[in-house]
């Protein structure tokens, strides 16, 4: 089956509102979304919400919150509107009890015990997906028996598949058909746990008598041990990369990878490189392996190349969490171009700069307890700091000269200035260069906290 179009493409994303935003489910979006642009097409968000019983406002906001947060817009939808709505499925029973009506006057449904059944046709039909290739099903052969769990055996059920329950709510099936062939959906791209629903859905798109859309059934993802992604698994959430500190092209980027190749060593791209890549001849077939490392890997990389403005602006929400004051803009982006090296996400930062934010800090017990093994630690940081006293220049040249003319004048070797004095003005024994925070803290922090260090220790 080709797979570049003939006509004007619309995709979509048919998320239920009862739950948090699953990996599998944006990288799906993502998919729709990049195929749709990549040919100037329309993107939809539709959205299934009948469970009443388990849908949530918190859950819809997910939803559009968190395609917004990844920069996948929806041409028509919730907040924007468009020509096919509503596109709550809650709104739109009238639709469907036309299209079921159709069925009822054509002899291809009837009542069995107040839910609605459709006539499932007693031949063969052929799937011919994009991804996954052919697949022939007679769904009335398949349906013809089934396992009883109550008699231990199988036995003759009914092949016609329901579209209506006796309550009056639709079936998944049914609806998700009515509402491609209403909104005009030219491919269904989607996860291959699908793939056996499908010739179901042409069933019934041939009883309408309607051209069915192309389908593009995508591998699932997997856990590194192979065993599929459940709700509890780490990373499957994506709240949990907006609320860690992820930026959103890193993780666009590694869900692309997951699934789909561009066809040489690429890795980090741009989603506008990815969107005149993307095709879906290039989308595996086996299922992808989440590799969290990979993920993070990623997010290291377009945090080096970030704009600083860019990643204070993100940065502000979780620093701010962390109890610090976040009103000194060129405070927070120069710290964060001295870590951002030795960082992976977001939330990590607030441990690596927090002792800028402070005017008077306490050294961290482990760093501590290993600069009190040098007898000499207090007496060489009075002798710093008298050096450092009568500096006129503060940059972190003039402070590195100063240092080691301190070792020299002390007659000890560099390390053992070195430590403490990295304890005492940023109370821990890792981070940037020591010069460099001197100079950020500025000449009357720094004095103060060597001073102060002296007399702890």
């Amino acid at each position: 089956m080709p797979t570049e179009p003939a006509t004007n493409v619309r995709t979509r994303f048919a998320p239920s509102p009862t739950g948090y935003l699953h990996v599998g489910g944006v990288r799906t979006a993502l998919f729709n979304w990049l195929f749709a642009r990549s040919h100037g097409g329309e993107f939809v968000l539709r959205i299934e919400d009948t469970d009443t019983a388990r849908n949530s406002p918190e859950a819809m906001a997910a939803i559009t919150d968190g395609l917004k947060w990844l920069g996948i817009d929806w041409d028509e939808g919730p907040e924007v509107g468009g020509d096919h709505g509503p596109y709550f499925q809650s709104q739109r029973g009238e639709i469907y009890q036309r299209y079921l009506q159709r069925l009822l006057d054509a002899d291809l449904a009837y009542d069995d015990d107040g839910a609605i059944r459709f006539r499932v046709p007693d031949r063969d039909i052929t799937l011919d997906d994009t991804i996954c290739g052919n697949q022939t099903v007679n769904l009335a052969v398949q349906g013809a028996s089934g396992y009883d769990p109550d008699t231990k055996q199988n036995v003759a059920r009914n092949p016609d598949m329901v579209v209506r329950k006796p309550d009056g709510g639709f079936i998944f099936h049914f609806v998700n058909v009515v509402d491609d062939i209403e909104m005009g959906i030219t491919h269904v791209i989607r996860g291959e746990d699908h793939l056996s629903n499908t010739p179901r859905h042409l069933a019934l798109y041939e009883a309408f008598g309607v051209e069915p859309p192309i389908f593009a059934h995508i591998p699932l993802i997997l856990n590194e041990d192979g065993s599929k992604m459940s709700k509890r698994d780490t990373g499957a959430s994506l709240t949990s990369y907006i609320d860690g500190g992820f930026l959103p092209d890193a993780v666009n980027n590694f869900l692309c990878l997951l699934g789909w190749s561009p066809k040489d060593d690429s890795e980090m791209m741009p989603i506008t490189e990815i969107t005149r890549r993307f095709s879906l001849d290039a989308v595996n077939r086996s299922n992808a392996k989440f590799d969290l490392k990979k993920c993070l890997w990623l997010n290291s990389q377009y945090l080096m190349e970030c704009p600083l403005a860019e990643l204070r602006e993100r940065a502000v929400p979780i620093l701010e969490t962390a109890g610090l004051d976040t009103g000194d803009h060129v405070l927070i982006e120069t710290s964060i171009g001295l870590v951002r090296e030795k960082i992976q996400k977001l939330d990590e930062l607030a441990d690596w700069i927090w002792y800028f934010f402070d005017d008077e800090i306490e050294i961290k017990p482990e760093a501590l307890e290993k600069v009190r093994k040098n007898p000499d630690a207090a007496r060489l940081l009075r002798a710093l700091a008298a050096n450092l006293d009568s500096l006129e220049t503060w940059e972190a040249g003039v402070l590195e000269d100063s240092l080691t003319s301190t070792v020299a004048q002390e007659g000890v070797k560099l390390g053992a200035l070195m430590m403490p004095t990295r304890a005492a003005v940023s109370g821990q024994l890792n981070g940037p260069g020591v010069y460099d925070i001197m100079q950020l803290l500025g000449k009357e922090k720094t004095l103060a906290r060597l001073d102060a260090a002296a007399k702890s220790l």
